[in-house]
């Protein structure tokens, strides 16, 4: 079944936690440094209404994103990003049952990776 990434952007603090990560593992793997397989959007502070106030943060997945593959057949349970997330906005699973989380709350954002 295919995998995926699922981003509740709502929440995202905008740490690059995920960016460093994944800047790491690739690293790892002979990519130059600053190359990366998701990419932190941040769309800056703005006011909606007269009392309201946002934030967006979203780490947006590059074709350099393999779902950490080598890291995954070495008996790893989730890629790299998601580990490290530190607000736990990343979740990594099937795509189908991904799509259900995804269907349930708005704010989120779904990757399908598999070449």
């Amino acid at each position: 079944m295919a995998k995926g990434i699922l981003v509740d952007y709502e929440w995202c603090s905008g740490c690059h936690t995920c960016e460093m990560a994944c800047t790491v593992e690739l690293s790892h793997r002979g990519f130059p440094e600053g190359h990366c397989g998701v990419k932190l959007h941040e769309e800056g502070v703005y006011q909606i209404g007269e009392d309201k106030w946002t934030d967006i943060n979203m780490p947006i997945f590059t074709d350099l994103c393999d779902q950490c593959a080598e890291r995954m057949a070495q008996g790893e349970a989730e890629p790299t990003c998601v580990k490290h997330c530190q607000a736990h906005v990343l979740k990594y699973g099937d795509i189908a049952d991904l799509a259900k989380d995804l269907a349930e709350k708005p704010k989120q954002v779904l990757y399908c990776l598999e070449k």
